[in-house]
């Protein structure tokens, strides 16, 4: 499941992809093979920590498994 983190808040990325000009066209981040494209990898402070992406437009994207 993939969330968007912001400050302490975990935000549903329907939210904030639905207005994004990088969302594939039912308004969700373009997620394939556990990789964010409309973004890059971010490396993980520990290894219990979800993958993590930051977006095109700046926003921090976790997956939750």
């Amino acid at each position: 499941m993939l969330v968007i983190l912001m400050d302490n808040q975990l935000i549903s990325p329907q939210t904030v992809c639905e207005t994004c000009l990088m969302a594939d066209q039912s308004g969700k981040p373009r997620w394939q093979s556990g990789q964010l494209r409309c973004g890059h990898a971010i490396r993980k402070a520990a290894e219990q920590q979800p993958d993590q992406f930051e977006c095109q437009m700046g926003f921090r994207v976790a997956d939750i498994k």
